[in-house]
């Protein structure tokens, strides 16, 4: 890949539109700006609209151009960004005429890879917009968003900063008398040690509330055969997705669907239910369902009314909600004597109690998620970075006042960071950060 190639792509949605845009990066792009609008006067970011020919002089489209010269662009470099019509025989033919200019395709995330070359993202700041990009809710959006903008690169950096000072001091107690130092230096190190160990602890613990923000709350329907969770499963996503029969085991694989609930986005899955078969294909479907339940954040947990009153009934716990199904076939006194606070009684035939079942997991959603979750975007790479961190701190404070192990641990806590905004890095990292955007990012 060279990175003095000018290249372009399409920056919105594929498939028919009303409007395309594409973007084009490159070193020294105002002749051809000049040549694709016809006119040798240019004024930066002013939009110009334009007969867009192609080198024999025949009309590709009619559409806007912008030219946006280095180094105020996304990338640092000179960007144009052509908005034509959004039929694909105008975006293939536009890609051809730029293909005759000597450009080329651009690989997914190229034009970011370029902006963090240029200084004008770190990789902090790319995880955010690639968490942007896959933000389905209005929470994920706000979420990535701050990431993208910085928020995460200042938390880092001051961290990084501060292993670095640290790290400093403690190899400087090496070499100079303590009257050359500030005083009481050592405990003054270690307590900020132990303030950052904490921070990245509690950051880590957070993650889990980052997943279900950035991936989705797994939520699993769950309970014996026949016991109604295919009904309560449709009833919930509003369309008939999962098959409801009378027949037992009749759900053999998970069926899921995503909803949102309060900007909460919830991967809500209905599973096969759990009982002795001698059936193969069966079989299968229990245990992918004990690993839906070892994956769930929440548990709605099914139940009949005879199995609620039989001996050996589920209790609940924190993450589950017990919702006893085929209400309709219960006397008014049961109904009183069985409602509560996470016992929920809902007739999915009838649609009774659905609405209060939806209330009690709002509720829920918002009990374990609301203000829990880690302010960083915290990704599969930037998770194992910190627990990096956090190990190399926790060492650091065990090597007590051996300050040449104390120097060695904060500066790997130190170097760990670094690789997640990209001060330290590896061709390896970059692949795979930057390999999670689109084309045209």
């Amino acid at each position: 890949m060279n990175n003095n190639d000018t290249i372009f792509a399409l920056s919105s949605g594929h498939g028919k539109s009303g409007v395309a845009v594409i973007r084009i990066s490159g070193e020294n792009l105002g002749d051809i700006f000049a040549r694709f609008v016809n006119k040798t006067d240019i004024k930066p970011r002013h939009a110009y609209f334009t007969n867009l020919c192609d080198n024999a002089g025949e009309l590709i489209d009619q559409c806007l151009a912008i030219y946006f010269p280095a180094p105020h662009s996304f990338t640092g470099e000179d960007v144009i960004e052509l908005h034509t019509h959004g039929a694909p025989a105008v975006i293939n033919a536009v890609f051809e005429y730029l293909g005759t200019l000597g450009m080329r395709m651009a690989t997914p995330g190229e034009f970011s890879r370029r902006a963090f070359y240029n200084n004008k993202m770190d990789l902090a700041d790319v995880d955010g917009l690639a968490a942007l990009l896959d933000a389905q809710t209005d929470i994920q959006r706000k979420h990535a968003l701050q990431s993208m903008l910085g928020r995460d690169s200042e938390i880092y950096n001051t961290w990084r900063n501060q292993m670095v000072e640290i790290s400093a001091f403690a190899a400087a107690m090496l070499d100079y008398s303590p009257d050359d130092l500030p005083a009481n230096i050592g405990d003054t190190i270690t307590t900020r040690t132990k303030k950052l160990y904490d921070e990245i602890g509690a950051a880590l613990r957070g993650y889990r509330t980052a997943r279900a923000i950035r991936g989705g709350i797994n939520v699993a329907l769950v309970g014996e055969t026949n016991v109604g969770k295919s009904s309560i499963f449709n009833y919930m996503v509003g369309a008939n997705r999962a098959i409801v029969s009378d027949i037992a085991g009749t759900t053999r694989d998970i069926v899921s669907a995503v909803i949102d609930i309060d900007g909460y986005m919830v991967n809500l899955s209905d599973t096969a239910g759990i009982r002795e078969t001698d059936d193969v294909i069966e079989n299968i479907g229990i245990e992918r369902t004990k690993t839906e339940i070892e994956n769930a954040d929440i548990i709605i947990r099914v139940q009949t009314p005879e199995q609620q009153s039989s001996k050996c009934k589920v209790q609940s716990v924190n993450n589950e909600i017990i919702v006893i199904n085929k209400s309709d076939l219960l006397s008014k006194i049961e109904l009183c004597t069985w409602n509560s606070e996470n016992l929920i009684c809902v007739s999915a035939h009838t649609g009774d109690g659905m609405d209060a079942l939806m209330n009690v997991l709002r509720e829920k959603i918002h009990e374990m998620f609301d203000g829990r979750e880690s302010e960083l975007v915290i990704n599969a790479r930037t998770k194992t970075l910190l627990e990096t961190a956090y190990n190399e701190l926790e060492n650091a404070i065990g090597a007590g006042d051996n300050y040449d192990i104390f120097a060695e641990h904060t500066r790997r806590a130190s170097d760990a960071i670094g690789k997640i905004l990209g001060t330290i890095t590896a061709n390896e990292i970059l692949d795979m950060t930057f390999g999670q955007l689109c084309l045209g990012k």
